[in-house]
Order: C-alpha cells, then structure tokens, then sequence
C-alpha cells in the first residue's frame, strides 16, 4: 500500500531537483558567452585603440622634445631628426616587443620603418595593402584633416613578411617638420585574448556544471536514503535534521551566488582590461616625463601638477592589486563554506574569525541592503568548542534576517562579539533597525516552518535550524523585538575550558 506513494516521490526528485540545477547552468553559460564576452571583446577594442592613441601621442611628444632641441640650438634641424628616428626606431612594446611605430612625411615618403627597411626613402603613395587601399595617402588624409585619427588596413604580422593580417592604426601629424608618426594594433591579438578568456571560462562554467550536478546528484541521493530508511525512527530523525540543514545551506548559498558573481565581475574586467594597459602606458610615458619635468620644471596633467601624479598611479596599481586579492579571498571563502564537514564537534572556534568570515560571504547583500553597518570584535574571547560550519551558518543565517528586515537603506545594522565572564560565556549579537518582530509571532519564530515571510519565498527553517545547531552547542538564543524599531538577537555560547588558548583581537 505504500509501494505508490514512494515511487510517486522518488519521481519527483530528479524534476525538482535537477531541472533548477540545468536551468541555471544554461543561463549562466548564456549570459558568459553571449552577453559578457561580446561586451568584453568590444571593451578590450576599445582600450586598444586608447592605448595605441596614447602612445602615439607620447611618441609625438618624443619629436617634440627633439624640435624644441633644435630650436635652442642644440642640434641643427638634420641632427635633430636623426636623433629622433633613431630613438623611436629603437622603441618596441607589446607581449614579444615587436610591436613598432613608424614615421612618413605628408608627400608621402617613408621616413623610418623597422620592418621594411626596403622602402624607406622610397616613395609610398601608390604602395597598396592586399585589399587595394593606398594606406599611406589614407594616413596623409586623415591627418590633414583631423590632425589624428585611426586608419584600417592590411599588414604583415609584426616581422613576418608572409603572413597579412587586418590592423588598426593611430596616425599623428608633427607640422613643425611635416612628418606623420604612427603605431598599430593587430586585430588577431584581440581576437586571440577573447579566445584565450573563452578557453578559462569554459572550464570554469565546466566545473560549475559538475559541481551542480554533484550537489544535485547527493541531494537526491539523501532523499532517497531518508526513504529508504523510514522504518528506523532514530536515523531517519537525524537524516531528516540533516537535509534540512543542507537545504537552508544551499538556499543561503544561492542568495551568495548571485553576490559572489557581482563581486568577481567588477574586479576581473577591471584587472584583465585596465591594467596591462596602464602598466604599458605608464612604463613607456614615465623616462619621458621625467626628462620634461627635469628640462622645464612641474606641469600640469589635468588638473594635478605631475610630481603628485607620480606618486599617484603606483597606489592605483597597488589598488588594482588588492582588487584581485579580493577576488580570491571570496572565492576561497566560498569554498570553505559551500564545502562538506563532518558533523564533528570538537573545533576549537574563533568566534572573531567565523564572524568576519561570514560578514565577508554575505557582504554584497549587506552592502545592498544598508549604508549603516558596523561590525565591533571583541578582544580577549576565549575559543569555543563546536561545529566551525554551523556555527557560522547560524551567524549568516542572522544577519541575512536582520538585513531582510530593513525597509530603508539608511536603516543599520551592528554585529557585535564579547565575552561574558560572570556566565563564562562568548557573546553574538546582531541588532537591526528593521520592521520588527509582531508580539504574537515572536514565540513561535523558532518552530520548524514557522516565517512571517511566506509571500517573499521563507520556508521557516532558518531558524528553527539555528536552534538547533546552538542546543547543540549548549547555548541559546535570545530575541527581543519592537514593532518598526528593530530586532536584537543575541547568541551566547559557553566557552572552552580555561585551559584553552584565548583567542581574540580585531578582525577587519
């Protein structure tokens, strides 16, 4: 007679369980592939082209320096031009240093080029690419009438004579010796690092997709084990405490997915396309800059004299630095989170460490939910004996609460640890500025299923879990709430024998 039920719902394990997991996989992987990368790959185009226009203007600012030689008369015009071919002649760039720039006048004649020495002085208006364009007589257009701008066409590859590929060009006029100065882009290495990012992120949605499907696979997996063993009425209780504290894990770790991706996104694009340009950039204006501040003293950048400057963009490298740090950092907390532990309950905890731990993997949702949010560690607290994970579940568990409670995002929230040495015990509080916590609900809050948030997706076993997880640890918790002025839940948990190390200090 139960032989139907059973199956009914062992039928219905995989659908409700492995349709959400395909369907976030597939929208994960279309949003990567179809949204982030062709905005990538444009945005890298374009930092490309502000690149070579920077280079090219530090360039014409190295002609300059030159010309202003010889109207001091230091070097007579033909010396002075000399000197400057052969300095951007010696100048190189890029991964493999290959890449160039190169000098023709408006005629146009070719003054200099490092790779195709056979046509310097030679004259270059018929000189066609493969497509027919007379790319030089291009340059010469676009610099007589806009002074600058960008010109496509084809090239040879760097060195490599035999092999033609598109490239994007910066021209720049110098009027005083009527000269045109340029450097390129090569389309190919575009297209080479977006394939290189389409490489990383495909065996990273590849390693999402398998551990969904692994988390998928156990979930249903303990489902089926819980029916299995409905007879024995002990196990099946522990069984059933068990899953429950899976399922508000894996509810709490999809709220931290969708902040975890926020966070990676900014960084990454950041690091990836700003800074081996600035790097680049910098390290090529720098010997210029310094030598323009020698000769002619402090100058204007903007609007900020260039001796501030100069001691200004290491600490924006240094920030870029801190910015992927900051990447690792959550990625690896969230692994230690979303990782399985024994229920085992002899860590000796940190209660400092596991607070910030959690501050720091539920971040993004208290940077939305509020611009008041202070977190004060206490000093001197004594370890406790426990469950690391759990403990730090119930931590995240509180202040997703107190930051769902809030209605405005000038409304606060604090966290707070100390130690109680009268009862010997270590103290968690959270207190929020929020809606509050009805009289008539605030006794049943910790029943299993039991929310006031029903419409908004609660299930009612946060808490009651976190009940549980804190008997175990021989504590309690209390509540104290007021109606549109907020809610204070604080946590308090025996500590470790004196015997133990105290742990304690400030956590950031």
């Amino acid at each position: 007679m139960h032989a139907r039920p059973i199956n009914l719902k062992l039928q219905g394990i995989p659908v409700r369980v492995v349709l959400p997991a395909v369907l976030t996989v597939i929208l994960f992987v279309g949003t990567i592939f179809f949204l982030v990368l062709p905005i990538m790959e444009e945005r890298l185009m374009t930092a490309k082209r502000e690149m070579i226009r920077e280079l090219t203007e530090a360039a014409g600012s190295i002609l300059q320096s030159y010309y202003n030689k010889e109207g001091d008369g230091l070097l007579s015009r033909a010396q002075a031009q000399a000197q400057a071919v052969e300095h951007l002649q010696q100048m190189r760039y890029g991964p493999e240093s290959k890449d160039y720039f190169w000098i023709n006048d408006t005629h146009p004649i070719l003054i200099m080029h490092p790779y195709r020495q056979d046509l310097v002085g030679q004259d270059i208006s018929d000189f066609k690419d493969p497509n027919g364009k007379r790319l030089f007589v291009e340059c010469v257009k676009v610099v007589q009438s806009q002074g600058a701008g960008y010109v496509d066409y084809q090239w040879q590859w760097k060195d490599d004579p035999q092999r033609i590929v598109p490239k994007i060009s910066y021209v720049k006029g110098f009027k005083p010796w009527e000269w045109i100065i340029g450097t390129g882009i090569y389309v190919e290495d575009v297209r080479e690092e977006i394939a290189a990012i389409t490489r990383k992120l495909t065996w990273v949605c590849l390693g999402i997709a398998i551990l969904i499907v692994g988390l998928s696979s156990y979930i249903i997996w303990q489902n089926l084990q819980s029916e299995r063993r409905r007879s024995e009425a002990e196990k099946q209780s522990k069984l059933h405490q068990e899953q429950l504290f899976q399922a508000d894990k894996m509810a709490t770790l999809g709220t931290l997915v969708s902040g975890v991706a926020h966070e990676i996104n900014n960084p990454v694009t950041f690091v990836m396309l700003n800074a081996p340009i600035l790097q680049k950039v910098w390290d090529i204006a720098l010997p210029i800059l310094d030598d323009h501040q020698h000769r002619h003293g402090d100058f204007m950048v903007g609007q900020m004299p260039y001796s501030q400057l100069r001691n200004r963009i290491p600490l924006l490298m240094t920030n870029i630095a801190e910015g992927a740090e900051r990447i690792k950092t959550i990625v690896a907390d969230l692994k230690d989170y979303a990782r399985q532990q024994p229920p085992e309950m002899d860590d000796s905890i940190d209660i400092n460490a596991v607070s910030a731990k959690a501050v720091g993997l539920v971040g993004n949702l208290i940077k939305k939910s509020t611009h008041n949010f202070q977190a004060d560690y206490g000093t001197n607290i004594p370890a406790i004996s426990g469950n690391t994970q759990k403990i730090e579940q119930v931590i995240i568990n509180l202040l997703v609460n107190a930051c769902e409670a809030l209605t405005e995002v000038d409304k606060a929230v604090h966290l707070s640890t100390a130690y109680d040495a009268r009862r010997q015990q270590v103290v968690i509080e959270v207190r929020d500025q929020g809606r509050g916590i009805p009289a008539d609900a605030l006794q049943h809050i910790r029943d299993p299923f039991f929310t006031t948030k029903r419409d908004d997706g609660g299930t009612g076993l946060g808490l009651a879990i976190a009940e549980r997880i804190v008997q175990d640890h021989r504590g309690e918790m209390i509540f104290t709430s007021q109606r549109d002025r907020g809610t204070t839940v604080q946590l308090r948990l025996p500590s470790a024998s004196e015997a133990d190390t105290v742990i304690g200090g400030a956590y950031e």
